[in-house]
């Protein structure tokens, strides 16, 4: 199992250091999400600081960008990386699109499935040199002259990576991308009876192999040397899964264990600004569900109990309170046969 360290992001100043300090550690790869800085400009700071760590975003937000603009940033970070990006892209959900972005929301299963196969005729008109002809249904790019053309950098493509939740966007994942990048907001059962079968289902429409897709799972993790560190962990988490589970895009994740109407109150409080009260509804079922609460030590051993025959990899966020040597301990359980 590899793993990898996930960050939501830091002033870019400060990006390198903490990728080379990731590297350090012993991490498979260091990936950004797209919170408050831009993820791609991140990666470019974590490339130039690091050597044979993957390098990627998990995620940048799509429908917002130009397949076109995101052809080139990718190419470029290939390039810069010596072929160690990876493109994570995701759709955010409508709200954040429509009325933070000002960007266009509409079927997003099929937006992102031509959204990728408008990337990969970009490339291979780079490569090839072959006029460039994509028209889709949301997406046309036909227009291509040797000026603005980049200059072939000898690493192929990125790998491309889609986040989904959902079973359609999930069957698109199988058909055209490289890796899944399963939601935090997701539990064992969710992915063995729903994400591995729907993943499944689309590389068979594609006539891949659901073997070519790497699915990489976020793990919440509740852990600390000291109650105080224990009871801040178990804070956060609580809130981010409230704050998940307020999002209908991610209800069926509750439905599935007849959590419904928790879903439902917390949406309730979010349209009320309630946003505070919300984690109290987290109860410790619907904690130790979603996350794994260990001790330190137990902290590797219980991921792998949990996902090891699930997923390709794990992702942590880089917040979690262990000495060095908690790390350590934890990278070699993970990667233990």
């Amino acid at each position: 199992m590899k793993v990898d360290a996930v960050t939501y992001g830091h002033p870019l100043a400060a990006t390198g250091a903490e990728a080379a300090a990731a590297q350090a550690r012993g991490y498979d790869g260091w990936f950004v999400s797209e919170t408050t800085h831009d993820p791609l400009l991140a990666c470019v700071a974590a490339g130039l600081a690091t050597e044979g760590l993957e390098i990627g975003t998990a995620i940048a937000v799509a429908f917002p960008r130009s397949p076109m603009h995101v052809a080139y940033a990718a190419h470029d970070l290939q390039a810069l990386t010596g072929g160690r990006f990876v493109l994570g892209l995701g759709t955010q959900i409508r709200p954040h699109v429509e009325r933070r972005f000002s960007a266009t929301w509409s079927k997003p299963a099929a937006r992102m499935r031509e959204y990728v196969q408008a990337l990969r005729a970009i490339w291979h008109a780079w490569a090839t040199g072959e006029r460039l002809a994509f028209e889709g249904e949301f997406y046309r790019h036909t227009l291509m002259t040797p000026f603005f053309t980049p200059d072939e950098h000898g690493h192929g493509p990125p790998a491309v990576w889609l986040a989904a939740v959902g079973p359609r966007m999930t069957e698109v994942t199988g058909e055209v991308a490289d890796g899944l990048l399963c939601h935090g907001f997701s539990t064992a059962r969710y992915l063995e009876e729903v994400t591995l079968p729907r993943l499944a289902a689309g590389a068979t429409t594609a006539g891949r192999d659901r073997r070519d897709v790497e699915v990489v799972q976020p793990v919440f993790v509740v852990t600390g040397d000291t109650d105080e560190q224990r009871a801040a962990a178990e804070a956060m988490v609580k809130g981010q899964l409230a704050f998940y589970g307020s999002t209908p895009a991610y209800r069926g994740v509750l439905d599935l264990h007849g959590w419904g109407e928790l879903h439902e109150e917390l949406h309730r409080r979010s349209r009320a600004d309630e946003w505070t009260s919300m984690p109290d509804l987290i109860d410790e079922e619907v904690l130790r569900t979603f996350a794994v609460v260990a001790d330190p030590p137990d902290v590797g051993a219980a991921i792998r109990e949990r996902y090891g025959q699930l997923v390709d990899r794990v992702s942590l966020a880089t917040s979690y309170a262990f000495g060095e040597d908690g790390w350590q301990a934890l990278l070699a359980d993970l990667r233990r046969d």
